[in-house]
């Protein structure tokens, strides 16, 4: 073989390689911007866990436990890496159907749920503002979720985590037992829909808790 031809198909080779990597390291897509929620005490409160606080929005809960899939590792990963691990369902995304998942009364967010250990479980709900709550006027209200989940969550609104690298972001873990506070809506309209999509993780990870996850608090603030 010529020298010429070695060389195109070593240049071939090295382009190849390089457009396979750049295919699977593409960078996630961006997200709203995360808010941080204000600190004023709110105008009001919704609570999530009853039954009244949830037929004010027109919602239920719904909940499934997630699993942990083992497949091939990503194509750029260093050698010796033969796997990697999802998670299914990816419940976050807008739209998703859970019409098949058990439905749960608005108090079993306290039960103990998963099977402990290295756990992780979905919670979703769809919420329709209201145009009032008892004498409450929720027009133009900033809107916000506090999910306080034993041990840490993820919040996807409408489709997303809003979150930026290296700023505060909400909707991401926020600590051991540390709740997430996250804006769902700057101006309220009657009729807005909000789509949550809360993430449940047993934790801390490494420790491999002898615990179960579960709700201490699910509730909606308004700020005016």
């Amino acid at each position: 073989m010529g020298h010429k031809s070695l060389a195109t198909l070593v240049a071939g080779a090295v382009l190849a390689t390089a457009s396979l990597i750049a295919v699977s390291a593409q960078p996630l897509p961006p997200t709203s911007p995360p808010q941080l929620a204000p600190q004023l005490p709110p105008a009001h409160v919704v609570d999530l866990l009853t039954a009244e606080g949830m037929a004010a929005f027109g919602a239920q809960w719904k909940s499934i436990d997630v699993k942990i899939i083992e497949g091939p590792a990503l194509p750029n990963a260093m050698p010796g890496y033969k796997t990697s691990y999802d998670i299914s369902p990816h419940a976050g995304v807008k739209g998703f159907d859970d019409s098949s998942w058990p439905t749960l009364e608005p108090k079993q967010l306290l039960d103990r749920r998963g099977g402990g250990k290295v756990s992780f479980l979905w919670y979703r709900t769809n919420l329709t503002m209201p145009a009032k709550i008892g004498n409450f006027d929720t027009a133009n209200a900033k809107a916000v979720l506090t999910a306080y989940v034993d041990d840490y969550a993820e919040v996807w609104v409408n489709g997303e985590m809003p979150r930026r690298v290296g700023i505060t972001s909400p909707a991401t873990i926020q600590g051991f037992n540390i709740p997430n506070r996250v804006v769902i809506a700057d101006a309220v309209k009657a009729g807005d829909k909000v789509e949550i999509a809360i993430f449940g993780i047993n934790g801390p990870i490494s420790v491999v808790p002898p615990n179960f996850v579960f709700f201490r608090q699910a509730s909606v603030e308004f700020y005016k």
